[in-house]
């Protein structure tokens, strides 16, 4: 017998679980792999739920219905809470060059990201409530917002403070384009009519995850006035 065999001090290696069996055949549980933008979306959630706001990155068709009412003419565009990327290619793919893209991203991983993949891009780190101090554009005034915000789970105030923000920078006939889980907009009516604006649903894509519905918002007159 081989005692030093027996009492050998080097580490063994680790033996793979038993198979578990079907029906008497044997298999292996599969590995779950999964996209790259997936992991980081869902990595980010864990990280902050409440700023992303959602389970999955959107999928290309709900960026394409998103961007449907924009051209290339509608430059330059600001888009909120650009997260991976994916409104931000179908942008792109409508015409509107990358020079003319400001993209707006609280979340410092998904702003990285978004350095990396569209650098002639400007990225913003910063939250979408504080558009109201930057002129991102040095007087120019956008064509278009794109926001791929969690309104529905945001305070009034906050919502309040993107929409005076956001059209601060949108030229006259600009509109604010938003997405939402929700069959209504998630912009409350009484915000809509103090903001002088108006909600108009333009589809909604029963394939995303989960299905999405696309708000035009546009003004339809002057602000209510303030009161105190």
């Amino acid at each position: 017998m081989d005692f030093a065999r027996m009492h050998s001090t080097a580490p063994r290696r680790a033996r793979d679980p038993a198979p578990r069996t079907r029906a008497g055949r044997a298999f292996r549980v599969p590995t779950l792999k999964l996209p790259g933008d997936m992991l980081t979306f869902l990595r980010a959630g864990l990280c902050d739920p409440r700023r992303v706001g959602a389970v999955a990155p959107s999928g290309r068709a709900l960026a394409r219905l998103i961007t449907s009412e924009i051209g290339g003419a509608s430059g330059p565009v600001i888009e909120l809470g650009a997260g991976t990327g994916v409104f931000t290619r179908a942008l792109l793919d409508r015409g509107v060059p990358e020079r003319q893209l400001v993209l707006v991203e609280a979340h410092p991983h998904f702003a990285r990201l978004l350095q990396n993949r569209f650098p002639a891009a400007r990225v913003l780190v910063m939250g979408a409530g504080d558009l109201r101090r930057i002129d991102p554009f040095e007087g120019r005034t956008a064509g278009s917002v794109v926001s791929g915000l969690p309104l529905l789970s945001m305070p009034r105030s906050e919502i309040m403070r993107i929409l005076r923000g956001s059209f601060l920078r949108l030229r006259s006939g600009g509109a604010f384009y938003q997405f939402t889980y929700g069959p209504r907009c998630p912009v409350p009516g009484a915000i809509l009519k103090r903001l002088g604006l108006r909600a108009q649903r333009i589809g909604w894509v029963a394939t995303n995850l989960p299905p999405a519905f696309v708000y035009r918002i546009e003004r339809t007159r002057r602000p209510a006035a303030r009161t105190r």
